[in-house]
């Protein structure tokens, strides 16, 4: 029987597996594994590719952790990595096109209704239904947190274009949630 030792101090299991150690970088992948498909599925819809970007994220990952300098969460510069990945395969494929049309002032509203019956999956579900800009906008700025400044860099897009795409894909999100409210959950 052979003994794998499992490095519980986060920080020696990245010095090893930035050392090649194959053990300690399959314990980093196991243990990061599920949140970085969850990443990657949040951009690409057929999960099958998504779990390709995920490896090819990861083999980014291990090839660049000599660069990581324990500053700041290891697990935001994972997804960082997964993101841009996301974003690359989509690139790649010609599915993302963006719309250049200006949002006038003030129509940023939220959601008015309440989406409490609806669950993450079904959430998801209608996130995919948005066509790949509106989609990746919206994940990137509702989801991961970032300023349209900075999706505009990471996407080679305007800052007006970016909050044009985060405009109409909540606009379209919040007319399929109307709609689903009104027919799939009986009101009245």
């Amino acid at each position: 029987m052979k003994i794998i030792p499992f490095y519980t101090n986060e920080k020696k299991l990245i010095q090893k597996s930035a050392a090649g150690n194959r053990e300690a970088q399959k314990q980093l992948y196991e243990k990061y594994a599920p949140k970085m498909l969850g990443v990657c599925r949040q951009y690409i819809k057929d999960v099958h590719f998504a779990e390709d970007v995920m490896v090819q994220g990861f083999l980014k990952v291990f090839k660049n952790l000599k660069t990581f300098r324990n500053e700041g969460s290891f697990e935001g510069w994972i997804r960082k990595i997964m993101v841009r990945e996301s974003i690359s395969y989509l690139r790649k494929r010609q599915f993302v096109v963006y719309d250049d049309d200006i949002v006038a002032k003030g129509n940023n509203e939220a959601f008015s209704f309440s989406i409490a019956n609806i669950n993450v999956e079904q959430i998801q579900l209608l996130i995919d239904t948005l066509p790949d800009g509106y989609k990746t906008v919206f994940i990137m700025y509702a989801v991961e947190g970032y300023k349209h400044a900075e999706i505009a860099t990471l996407l080679d897009i305007t800052e007006s274009t970016s909050k044009s795409q985060l405009f109409k894909a909540r606009k379209m999100l919040q007319e399929k949630l109307k709609r689903q409210n009104s027919i799939g959950y009986g009101t009245e």
